[in-house]
């Protein structure tokens, strides 16, 4: 069997496969804010979705960039007890199964470039609107190079909402800013900013990285 994850700002996603092909329907509970918790319940998930069947292999997404030999997160919003916590050599020991990482956008990305709206085009960006915001450049159908990650949702747009793309648009921003859930939010002139602010961030993305196609992920 092989474990998959996917770790977000506000739920946990925890899913078994058994040929490399499909993938069992998930367990999804919410993303505890202790690193302690956090290990502790994914590595538990896991021996639910297992049994008595080995583990091979984990691989899964962590929020925000991660140290140069992807073990740990390293600066993510809202996880400040994860940084520089050894998430992989944890997990590792209590699956007994090695242990692999990358940023959730990044696994998100790579998987709209091969099966998913990216499929056939060189040259890919995923954006992800959520809690955060993330993305990532896919390049032939592989994660492109890079030195600390893909931050896009960290570029300046406004001085006016704080800054970055992240604080103007994602889901945590929208709730502090306005006091409701963004689904509570019904105003169109509120939207119509919104989406003013994402579009400046798409165009500068376009700019810098020049791909074929933008596929936008979120909730």
């Amino acid at each position: 069997m092989y474990l998959l994850f996917d770790i977000g700002g506000t739920k946990t996603r925890v899913a078994a496969s058994y040929d490399k092909k499909t993938i069992g329907e998930p367990k999804i509970f919410d993303t505890p804010k202790s690193f302690k918790s956090g290990v502790e319940l994914i590595a538990k998930t896991a021996r639910e979705l297992s049994g008595d069947t080995p583990i091979k292999a984990a691989a899964g997404g962590l929020p925000g960039p991660l140290d140069r030999e992807k073990t740990m997160i390293i600066n993510a919003p809202r996880f400040e007890s994860w940084f520089g916590k050894p998430f992989k050599s944890e997990l590792e020991k209590m699956i007994n199964a090695p242990v692999y990482l990358e940023n959730d956008a990044a696994v998100t990305g790579l998987g709209e470039a091969v099966y998913g709206a990216g499929m056939g085009k060189s040259i890919m960006v995923y954006m992800t609107v959520s809690t955060g915001v993330g993305g990532a450049r896919i390049v032939d159908g592989k994660i492109d190079k890079n030195a600390m990650g893909f931050e896009p949702g960290h570029q300046i747009i406004s001085l006016e909402t704080g800054g970055d793309l992240e604080s103007s648009v994602s889901g945590s921003a929208i709730e502090k800013r306005f006091g409701k859930k963004p689904y509570e939010i019904t105003d169109p002139k509120i939207w119509d900013e919104l989406a003013k602010y994402l579009a400046y961030g798409l165009a500068n993305t376009i700019v810098h990285w020049s791909p074929d196609i933008v596929v936008l992920g979120g909730s």
